[in-house]
């Protein structure tokens, strides 16, 4: 059994930082990208922020320069460090990972999800 727990949502002003922490706990041998999506209401999930197990990058356009995501390999750990935060960051995000699972003598990749933490940007 794999898990994705996630923290950190919560209510935050706008201008202010916020940051979510994802961990993968279970039967894992390795992890490869990492990322988050969010969902807000009456909108379709959009991938916010992704990262490779090289630690490469990538950013929706509407985070660039104030969102930072990073892992933790050791801790088979995901971050998004959020700052400048504004009321259209308003949604439940989703861990998601791509993780190698041991397979008999061999191993297989499977997507796991996070349950989703709600973050409210408001005054």
């Amino acid at each position: 059994q794999v898990q994705l727990v996630e923290s950190g949502g919560g209510l935050v002003q706008p201008g202010g930082s916020l940051r979510l922490s994802c961990a993968a706990s279970g039967s894992i041998l390795s992890i490869n990208t990492m990322a988050w999506y969010r969902q807000a209401p009456e909108q379709e999930r959009e991938l916010v922020a992704s990262v490779t197990s090289g630690g490469s990058t990538n950013y929706a356009d509407s985070v660039k320069g104030r969102f930072r995501i990073s892992r933790d390999n050791a801790k088979n750990t995901v971050y998004l460090q959020m700052s400048t935060l504004k009321p259209e960051d308003t949604a439940v995000y989703y861990c998601h990972a791509n993780i190698n699972r041991p397979y008999g003598t061999t191993n297989y990749a499977v997507n796991y999800w996070g349950q989703g933490t709600q973050v409210t940007v408001s005054s």
